[in-house]
């Protein structure tokens, strides 16, 4: 680093008194990224948040990001409603408070869904305006599969599955994938729906407070010598959700495939009904 350049927690190197600082701000990143947030974004807004207000110059210096970029990302934040700007000259610029800026940020993310919804009578208008034009129909039906990615569709296409329901719904997972669908809709709309169900978990007693509104009949606890790598959720037999790709690290860093494959819906049956016979009562 050249004389007279500050150096940031962005820019610190492993053993040096800012490095834990910058794991922090990088974990940061990732989370203000759940909001629409560029990295680029989110390091400006760390940044202001955390070394006060500067001249979008000090902000280019300081980050070593270019200057037109600059001041994009500065406008692009100020539409956010997340960072301010003085009427002096030079200009400096200030984040809003965390605790605001979230709510300005979550604000805004419902706002946007509402606006969607309202196009929602607009848009199948137009959808059935236009005719079909399949050469033929066939009554065939063909097995499907669909690959997500990301909690919010997944967690969009599960809360799907579990609102359609109407025979039994079965869940199979580790302790980790039911912290994950804890902290979504998904267990409290699987413990209001009426339909049979059961749930084979490798929870421990410290985390089935998760099942707290879950008849405990409907639980049980898989075997021990067996590998909880396997995460699914099937509906009446017929469609399934199988996790492919699961990372602690971050939520969503999350794979799923959904399909309705006769074939591979009917194994994991099978294996289901297995591993339920062999499990204990929770």
């Amino acid at each position: 680093m050249r004389e007279g350049e500050q150096q940031t927690i962005f820019d610190s190197h492993i053993g040096s008194s800012l490095h834990n600082y910058k794991i922090s701000a990088d974990e940061l990143k990732k989370e203000l990224s759940k909001f629409n947030l560029t990295e680029n974004q989110s390091k400006v807004y760390i940044f202001l948040g955390k070394y006060g207000s500067q001249t979008a110059p000090e902000v280019c210096k300081a980050l070593k990001i270019a200057r037109t970029e600059t001041y994009q990302l500065l406008a692009s934040l100020q539409k956010k409603g997340i960072v301010l700007a003085t009427f002096g000259h030079p200009i400096k610029f200030s984040a809003l408070k965390l605790s605001i800026a979230v709510k300005t940020l979550v604000n805004t993310e419902k706002e946007r869904v509402k606006s969607l919804e309202k196009k929602e009578e607009t848009i199948i208008k137009l959808w059935n305006s236009i005719p079909e034009f399949l050469k033929e129909k066939t009554d065939c039906v063909e097995n499907r599969f669909q690959m997500l990615e990301g909690t919010n569709p997944i967690n969009a296409k599960l809360n799907e599955m579990v609102s359609e329901a109407d025979e039994e719904i079965i869940v199979l997972g580790s302790e980790k994938d039911y912290l994950r669908l804890y902290h979504s809709d998904f267990l409290d709309n699987f413990s209001n729906k009426k339909c049979k169900s059961k749930i084979i978990t490798s929870c421990t007693e410290k985390t089935m407070y998760i099942f707290e509104n879950i008849d405990k009949k409907q639980i049980r606890c898989m075997p021990s010598g067996l590998k909880d790598e396997i995460c699914f959720i099937m509906k009446d037999g017929k469609e399934m959700m199988f996790f492919t790709k699961k990372d602690a690290r971050s939520l969503q860093n999350v794979s799923a495939m959904w399909t309705d494959s006769t074939a591979l819906v009917y194994s994991m049956k099978l294996l289901f009904d297995f591993i339920w016979s062999s499990s204990k009562q929770a």
